[in-house]
């Protein structure tokens, strides 16, 4: 199980308020206890992300736009990921390939991609 990050549960509480939600939907969408709610709920409006009415919670336009940032964000993490894990199967395929030898009785050297994994 991955832990998130402060922001990845801010942009969990903006997304699930949106254009209107109370609390309890927040929590279930967000997928939060009622503390940490209560937590990320009064930070996300003291930045500016959220605002009240009555008993609704409502995006911003800083909300919204923090929430797009944070999707490009999202979407060159996947990528960036992706290609660290490339990497790493790179690496094992190099060293299963020294370890194969290489027909001249001495085993090849470490492949530097081996840092990654």
């Amino acid at each position: 199980m991955q832990y998130r990050r402060r922001f990845d549960i801010l942009a969990d509480v903006v997304r699930a308020a949106g254009p209107g939600s109370k609390k309890t939907r927040i929590m279930f969408l967000a997928n939060l206890s009622y503390a940490l709610l209560q937590r990320y709920l009064e930070e996300a409006v003291s930045l500016g992300f959220l605002r009240t009415s009555a008993e609704m919670f409502l995006a911003t336009p800083k909300g919204e736009e923090f929430l797009a940032k944070y999707s490009v964000f999202r979407s060159a993490s996947s990528r960036v990921k992706a290609d660290v894990e490339n990497l790493r199967c790179e690496a094992e395929l190099l060293e299963q390939m020294c370890n194969l030898g290489d027909g001249s009785g001495r085993a090849c050297r470490r492949s530097t991609f081996a840092a990654l994994g």
